[in-house]
């Protein structure tokens, strides 16, 4: 059985990335990117669905890690009753052949150590052969081949590497692991503790270039670190996770292949860079938004794949028994079936963002008027929504504010920036949503947005009315609303996405959703931009007490078992705290909200 998923550290090459466990194991990496087929699986099956372990021989001991600051370089420390032992892991950014280089230090007495590496390629269905080779281990199935490298005498049986050795003080002993396509030849063997050193440095540099002063640094710049890691580098998008089918809920149905790029988590994710001063970064995100959605605005999807790609067919993988038990598994995202209405603000406004900024942006990826004739023609139409639901298509208001946003952007940048547009059609289209809003989507005896038009209660994803502009903050509609979400969606300190209510359900999923992290941190930056920071800070500290012990997050959190949940590390959960310390941040400098208001 895998670990809990906060057991788990990340490291990554910009191109891929691997979870490693609290007992030195890798169970997780797909080569050569993120949403390639997984050499290593563990983490959804057993041992034989493949790892990588490196840890004390009888498995116990006491266990302490951390990144070397300012890095994705990952330090496991095991104590046993022998003496002390330091493994280092990373993944070097990628200019070649992906490689992961593990180092292992002796701190003090002696400590006995086991090795065992069971890569099973295509998801833990195909087991390889292994063969000395050139001074290595050569792992090979069909098109894909790993090259062990390390001093200690590795046993082979049934596909699996295994060695035990011994580290005392000041000794160090190297492993390597290098990918490439079977057909070609073997690698030159890298050296561990120069690529280990470099890899720092790399990190390193690229955070001394951000911009941040936030009493929250540690976290912040942790979150950053990761964000990063989840960018495919070739193109500048951001997957939403590394993993696939970590369930939303203990041994269910919620589990979804996160290793793609979403667009409203890449308008996110870039509002963020450039508040951090990762602005070549910011850039590349909206340049490879807007080649992804390139074309007919009818054909644009809520995610891509991180080269663009546009066919993402959900598959299920039978013979994984999944992460403790939640099956199916699943390959690929059908979540690309329904056309999104939000998509669309998502990446006028990111544009917007990214010229507000002083960068020159990317060039319009529609034609104004196809884009306005889509927009006016499908507006009043109910679509899957922000939470991209498997039921009944409804008229969320969500969606409704999003066209309302991507109408706004376009006016800004026609006033602003001279584009070309009917200024006119854009502005008549933007009012018109506002008032649909406002008369349909308020219940006044709730006192309360509701979640779509026909259906009353609360949704989470009202909050982002006031942090998308839609309405000023001191909006009393604003307030009342936030602090139903607030009051309604509250699972021990975390929010529901929504509502569940078993007789209609909004998902067409059955009840058991867990308490969702992003939008949590936006419950704490409307607090801040209401004039409630210490309302605020509570929120946003409980946030930070659920990280792990390096500081990273997943989707959600089950609050009944007190352990995170979902796909992990999740870009949002990481973008969402960059975004709450930067509103807590502002609300300290500025003057108190000013009274109520009522816009109309």
């Amino acid at each position: 059985m895998s670990l809990p998923i906060e057991d788990y550290a990340l490291i990554g090459d910009l191109h891929s990335a691997a979870l490693v466990g609290t007992d030195g194991s890798i169970d997780w990496l797909c080569l050569p990117r993120f949403d390639s087929e997984a050499c290593f699986a563990g983490l959804l099956g057993e041992d034989r669905h493949g790892h990588w372990r490196i840890g004390p021989a009888d498995g116990g001991g006491r266990v302490r890690r951390r990144y070397l600051p300012d890095s994705l370089v990952l330090e496991t420390e095991f104590t046993v009753d022998s003496g002390r032992a330091r493994l280092v892991d990373c993944m070097p950014p990628r200019h070649g052949d992906p490689v992961l280089v593990r180092m292992v230090e002796g701190l003090s007495g002696q400590v006995d150590l086991r090795m065992t590496l069971a890569a099973s390629f295509e998801y833990g269905s195909a087991q390889p052969r292994i063969q000395r080779y050139a001074g290595a281990h050569r792992i090979v199935a069909g098109s894909q081949a790993l090259w062990l490298f390390g001093p200690v005498h590795v046993r082979r049986k049934q596909g699996v590497a295994t060695a035990e050795f011994s580290v005392s003080e000041g000794a160090r002993i190297p492993f390597a692991l290098v990918w490439r396509n079977s057909r070609e030849s073997a690698p030159d063997p890298p050296l561990v503790s120069a690529v280990i050193d470099r890899t720092a440095r790399w990190w390193r540099d690229w955070v001394a270039g951000l911009t941040c002063a936030s009493e929250w640094r540690e976290a912040v710049i942790r979150s950053l670190i990761t964000i990063k890691a989840l960018t495919y580098a070739p193109t500048g998008g951001a997957v939403a996770a590394p993993t696939t089918s970590l369930p939303q809920q203990a041994s269910g149905y919620r589990n979804w292949d996160y290793r793609y790029c979403w667009l409203r988590d890449a308008a996110a994710t870039t509002g963020a860079l450039l508040r951090s001063g990762a602005l070549a970064e910011a850039a590349e995100l909206l340049e490879w938004m807007t080649h992804a959605v390139a074309g007919p605005p009818g054909g644009v999807q809520d995610l891509y794949g991180v080269g663009g790609e546009r066919r993402l067919p959900e598959i299920e993988l039978d013979w994984l028994p999944g992460y403790d038990g939640a099956r199916p598994v699943r390959i690929g995202n059908a979540a690309t079936a329904e056309p999104p209405l939000d998509a669309f603000g998502e990446v006028l406004t990111a544009r917007l963002a990214v010229r507000m900024a002083g960068l020159p942006g990317s060039g319009n990826p529609w034609d104004a008027d196809e884009l306005l004739d889509l927009l006016e023609s499908r507006w009043r139409e109910p679509d899957a929504g922000i939470w991209e639901v498997r039921g009944p298509p409804r008229q969320f208001v969500h969606s409704k504010i999003m066209v309302w946003a991507a109408a706004d952007a376009a006016v800004k940048m026609i006033e602003r920036f001279g584009d070309p547009g009917p200024a006119g059609r854009w502005r008549r289209l933007r009012a018109e949503v506002k008032a649909d809003v406002l008369d349909r989507g308020y219940d006044s005896d709730a006192a309360a947005f509701v979640q779509a038009y026909e259906r009353a209660g609360t949704d989470a994803s009202l909050l982002r009315m006031g942090l998308r502009g839609f309405l000023p903050p001191g909006d009393e509609r604003l307030r009342s609303t936030a602090s139903a979400v607030a009051r309604d969606l509250d699972r021990g300190g975390v929010l529901l996405r929504h509502g569940q209510d078993p007789a209609d359900s909004v998902d067409g999923m059955p009840p058991g959703d867990g308490g969702h992290l992003p939008a949590t941190f936006w419950l704490a930056q409307c607090l801040a931009a209401m004039g409630r920071p210490q309302d605020a800070r509570h929120v946003f500290a409980r946030l930070l007490e659920l990280r792990n012990d390096v500081g990273l997050l997943s989707e959600e959190y089950d609050p009944l078992r007190r352990r995170l949940a979902g796909n992990y590390p999740l870009n949002a959960s990481h973008v969402a705290l960059a975004d709450t310390a930067a509103a807590l941040d502002a609300a300290a400098e500025r003057a108190p909200v000013p009274a109520v208001t009522r816009e109309g």
